[in-house]
């Protein structure tokens, strides 16, 4: 069943109150916060590349705040084992019985702060539970629920100490963005409110976190032409087969565009998918996804560079039929 224009027009109007809801504790970042929820709502996770005290954990605790979730903050270190992530079974000797205690993965909104300062192991024990949405433990298996989102954080100034993430663990994000410092004014405006520690404890809550299972349900509903199938399709050949480029969007990376493209329609009050939705979502879905040749790099170009040239090369479909 495909969503309708009035279920497009309910969504917009709900999507809009969440980002200004999240928009109070942040201030001035609407377009980030905007990105965030459309990654939640697409069933994705997101990667925050950023310096540290821009807001990445007033972003989360907002966030499940506005959807009325639970929030946990887990702080990646060396020596932080897989099951501080995703919890242990101890035996209890009152009731005989093994328990499994949980981990603080099990959350509706996770702030996996500085990952790249896990071990690989560590790091892996995370992305299989975002892939998977749960956890196996002893043969037992642990729902994540709904909704379920990572927001994991690197710092891209210290970069001693810590372990890279690969390739194919960064293609498990779906976008990749910055929240950033705010302009003069707005910081203004949070330093006259800086006596209130915590700005999210103020908020109310919008929906419920079924009410975000069911927009995430819906907008997996809406249309998506042949002709932006295709389009997508060509601009994730485009970038495997650019000179700059060692490794191109993967076929992972096409179809996280359409999922979150159709929140993005969605959001922007349409019940189908338009080849402009792809062009202002291909940056933060496909930058962390592209893999550069070292002297493409040393000339200067990057990731963004890579994008820009493919969507001028790649011509967009101009007609939509009716869904």
């Amino acid at each position: 069943m495909t969503m309708t224009p009035e279920q497009a027009a309910w969504f917009q109007g709900t999507f809009h109150r969440l980002v200004e809801n999240v928009d109070r504790a942040l201030q001035g970042k609407r377009e980030v916060v905007g990105l965030v929820i459309a990654a939640m709502l697409a069933e994705g996770h997101v990667l925050l590349e950023d310096a540290p005290g821009t807001g990445k954990t007033s972003l989360a605790k907002a966030l499940a705040a506005t959807v009325q979730g639970t929030s946990s903050r887990i702080q990646f270190t060396p020596d932080l084992l897989p099951s501080d992530v995703t919890g242990v079974t101890i035996y209890d000797q009152q009731s005989h019985r093994f328990e499994f205690h949980k981990g603080p993965i099990f959350a509706s909104i996770v702030l996996a702060d500085e990952i790249n300062r896990a071990s690989p192991k560590t790091q892996s024990a995370l992305l299989e539970v975002m892939e998977e949405s749960r956890v196996t433990v002893d043969g037992v298996t642990h729902e994540a629920g709904r909704p379920f989102l990572v927001i994991a954080t690197q710092n891209p100034v210290e970069q001693a100490g810590t372990y890279k993430l690969p390739e194919a663990q960064l293609d498990r994000f779906l976008i990749k963005t910055s929240i950033g410092y705010p302009d003069i004014a707005v910081t203004e405006s949070i330093l006259a409110g800086a006596s209130q520690r915590n700005p999210s404890a103020a908020l109310s809550p919008i929906i419920t976190t079924n009410a975000v299972a069911d927009m995430a349900d819906l907008a997996a509903t809406a249309h998506v032409e042949p002709a932006v199938l295709r389009y997508t399709a060509e601009l994730a050949e485009a970038t495997r087969t650019d000179s700059a480029t060692r490794l191109g969007v993967s076929v992972r990376g096409a179809i996280a565009m359409i999922r979150i493209a159709k929140v993005w329609a969605a959001a922007h009050g349409r019940h189908y998918v338009l080849p402009d939705d792809i062009k202002a979502l291909a940056r933060p879905v496909w930058q962390h996804r592209l893999l550069l040749d070292a002297e493409a790099e040393f000339a200067g170009t990057n990731a963004d560079t890579v994008i820009s040239r493919v969507l001028e090369a790649v011509a967009a479909p101009q007609a939509r039929t009716a869904a």
